[in-house]
């Protein structure tokens, strides 16, 4: 596997002459029909902690030995990472907790080594020590060259053979911490709405089920159909520590439960694990299973068998979002904590400029005037109106020199949730707003005003058209 792919820049302003450099490694291929084949594997739970961690020092051997040749002939190997970086602190475990699943930093490395280069950190273990814990263990992925995928970094962008992946990573069980992403949720909408509109695959990794049972409860049925509503394509459960039959949702594939990986759990059910096979090429993807199994005595996976789930191919989308002329993909960047986009624009697939790192919730073409095409943003920023790091709106257009802001909106009428164009009527922009406004800010309040826009030239205005608002309290009922 070709690591660099995944390693990513640091800045750029806007303009052809600073990106050169950066062409070589992030150009479209260009190839359409007969384009070389994608892999993605996708494993269960991985512990690297407690009798794991026993069975390595003790036999002096690797985990990964019989699974090398498998994870070295992917493009992505991913998987889920349960617990965290650091210490075992003298915490007492009360009846009803779960245990404290503490790694090793020296231990990451490990995943590197076995092939992994993406591993999904969200689940009800990654506040065992701590935020200290998390940041820790999301620190020692970077170092080790395995790409970290966790909530507040999702959607993340991997750009494959022309491809263009996002991953999301969402966790709906109780952390030690009692947090967890909420689903349905506008944040977890939008996350899912830019993912849908930067990439041609959406796939979403969830923490969630119950544990030891093999078949998806109504929570996850549930939480399945509202993914895939709002964009998931494909769906990769852990946490039920057991395989759960997949099967197609309106024709997306949902693994409820790969199962263990790498775990101690001696229940014979749960020395089974299942790798998700997916198969990439010529405007389809295929989901494919290899069946594993730890032997008595061990916790090392080996594999047993594959499995054909009869999911066929599946088309995905063959266009990226699109302003007039210029195809625009997306490059995942990390700043300090706060993860950002970098645009690359593209025309007769040359890359022609890029953006600086970009702090943005979701993106969408439209023609606010009728005629002119522009980019609408919503993006994360700093205002003294409010002194709130929130949701601010922008309108771009775009020439072969970059970006061009038409409108740097800190606010319309009133604090801002969320804001859409109308798929009914490109010229109207919907808004969820808070119930509090401006001159008496309230950020605790719950109240909820839905409004409609419509574009001036200069910026929007309000409309009190009956048809316009019907538009906007459809969207957001």
């Amino acid at each position: 596997m070709d690591k660099t792919l995944y390693n990513q820049p640091k800045c750029f302003r806007y303009g052809k002459h600073l990106l050169l450099s950066f062409l070589s490694l992030f150009c479209l291929s260009g190839s359409r029909a007969g384009s070389p084949e994608i892999r993605i594997l996708f494993v269960g739970d991985v512990l690297l902690s407690r009798n794991v961690k026993e069975e390595i020092q003790s036999r002096h051997t690797f985990p990964w030995d019989n699974l090398k040749s498998l994870f070295h002939s992917a493009d992505i190997v991913a998987g889920n990472l349960e617990g965290a970086v650091g210490d075992l602190p003298h915490l007492s475990n009360p009846e009803g907790k779960s245990p404290v699943f503490n790694i090793n930093r020296s231990d990451i490395s490990l995943l590197d080594k076995a092939g992994f280069n993406i591993i999904t950190i969200e689940n009800n273990h990654s506040f065992d020590l701590g935020a200290e814990g998390k940041t820790a263990t999301i620190e020692a992925l970077n170092n080790s060259n395995v790409t970290p995928v966790y909530a507040e970094n999702s959607p993340r962008f991997f750009t494959v053979k022309d491809v263009v992946i996002s991953l999301l990573a969402l966790n709906i069980v109780l952390s030690r911490d009692s947090s967890k992403n909420q689903i349905p949720s506008i944040e977890t909408e939008q996350k899912l709405r830019l993912a849908k509109s930067l990439s041609n695959i959406v796939i979403v990794s969830i923490h969630w089920g119950s544990e030891l049972l093999d078949w998806p409860n109504r929570e996850q049925r549930e939480t399945a159909k509202w993914l895939i509503k709002n964009g998931a394509d494909i769906i990769i459960g852990s946490h039920a520590h057991v395989i759960q039959k997949p099967e197609l949702i309106e024709g997306k594939p949902v693994f409820y439960s790969l199962g263990n990986h790498l775990f101690d759990q001696k229940y014979p059910i749960t020395k089974e694990g299942l790798i998700v096979d997916i198969r990439i090429q010529n405007g389809k993807f295929s989901c494919n299973g290899i069946l594993t199994h730890t032997r008595h005595n061990s916790f090392y996976p080996e594999i047993i068998d594959t499995i054909d789930f009869g999911f066929g191919a599946i088309p995905y989308r063959n266009t990226l979002l699109r302003v007039n002329d210029y195809a625009l993909k997306p490059v995942s960047v990390t700043e300090g904590n706060n993860p950002k986009i970098i645009l690359q624009a593209f025309q007769n697939e040359q890359m022609v400029w890029a953006t600086h790192p970009m702090s943005v919730v979701s993106l969408s073409s439209c023609k606010l005037d009728g005629e002119n095409e522009y980019l609408f943003a919503l993006e994360k920023h700093y205002s003294s109106l409010d002194n709130e790091m929130n949701v601010r709106p922008y309108v771009y257009s775009l020439d072969n020199k970059g970006l061009i802001a038409r409108w740097r909106g800190s606010a319309l009428a009133w604090p801002l949730i969320d804001a859409q164009i109308t798929h009914a009527d490109n010229k109207i922009l919907c808004a969820l707003h808070r119930g509090d406004s401006f001159i008496k800010l309230d950020k605790k309040t719950t109240q909820k005003r839905i409004a409609a826009y419509s574009w001036n030239g200069f910026g929007f205005k309000g409309i009190p058209d009956t048809s316009a608002c019907k538009l906007c309290d459809e969207l957001y009922k």
